[in-house]
């Protein structure tokens, strides 16, 4: 009997119960030894990178790059999933000096690892590992995924325990090529909490299994330093955009998100402050509206006011 259909409701809330205890106490003796880093600025050097997708420009990829870096950008993040121009990638990192330092999964959300039907999940599973090859390939240190999807088909405890059976099967494979599964909050109905979150993780037990937080994501649930303090060292990258709360009353919740860098309810002095107190030092990468070169220069600017606060 597969582990979702033989843990009934009560012994998933049980389950629950016991982990939250555990994250209260014994896992935030972790968080504790993490709050205890050193606070210093020099302490936790932050890389500017954006999507590659965002790129409004009609360029080479070549080219693309040798803008991106003429703008100040230390890396990019590259969707995989059998791309043609693979190669064209790799000569373009090693012309230019951008690191391609995250690769995006391209299935996690129309076959996600949450899916009832054994067949959909493994071909998910598949999607992943060519992510992971092709992080390989190109010197990305993690990839992105979106771990399950909850919804009125798909149960939130059948989505825990289906995604993480599947996510174990892959993390032998991430150690074997030294590449992190970076695990991403994206609104799916999924792990509403740091809590959570990092329960979520510590029960895989891998050290290649990690967080890629999403700043703004979570300002609808909270507030991004707590989560930043609480996931501590399991963060492997970071995801920056802005969420207005005001004009998600106003307007409708996703109407929050239309709102410039440094214009929403992200304490960004605040969040920094945090990811350096927990030892964070990695890329800080804008998952926001792009557009041609000027924009792209403008996002460059918000971006060292955020990251020198």
């Amino acid at each position: 009997m597969s582990i979702e259909r033989s843990m009934d409701r009560r012994g998933f809330v049980k389950l629950v119960g016991a982990g939250l205890m555990a994250a209260g106490g014994a896992r935030l003796a972790v968080g504790a030894e993490d709050a205890a880093a050193p606070t210093a600025k020099s302490a936790a050097k932050f890389k500017k990178a954006i999507g590659y997708e965002m790129v409004g420009e009609n360029l080479s990829v070549l080219d693309t790059f040798k803008m991106l870096k003429e703008l100040g950008f230390d890396g990019v993040e590259v969707a995989s999933g059998g791309r043609p121009d693979r190669e064209e990638f790799l000569k373009a990192r090693d012309a230019t000096g951008l690191e391609i330092h995250s690769v995006m999964n391209p299935d996690h959300w129309k076959k996600p690892l949450s899916h009832p039907d054994p067949k959909v999940r493994e071909e998910c599973r598949k999607s992943i590992q060519g992510s992971l090859e092709d992080a390989k390939y190109w010197g990305a240190s993690a990839i992105l995924l979106v771990p399950a999807v909850v919804n009125k088909e798909i149960a939130y405890d059948e989505a825990y325990t289906r995604s993480q059976a599947e996510i174990r099967k892959l993390a032998p494979i991430a150690e074997k090529l030294g590449v992190a599964i970076g695990i991403e909050f994206v609104w799916n109905n999924f792990l509403l909490s740091p809590l959570e979150f990092a329960r979520y993780l510590d029960e895989i037990n891998s050290p290649m299994v990690k967080a890629y937080f999403d700043c703004g994501n979570v300002v609808r649930y909270g507030w991004p330093e707590q989560w930043v303090r609480i996931l501590g060292k399991r963060i492997c990258k970071i995801h920056i955009k802005e969420y207005s709360r005001k004009k998600a009353q106003d307007e409708g919740v996703w109407a929050g998100f239309d709102v410039e860098l440094m214009e929403g309810d992200c304490d960004w002095p605040s969040v920094t402050k945090a990811l350096r107190e927990v030892g964070y030092g990695g890329y800080i990468t804008a998952e926001v509206k792009g557009g041609k070169k000027a924009r792209l220069a403008q996002l460059a600017g918000l971006m060292d006011k955020i990251i020198s606060g």
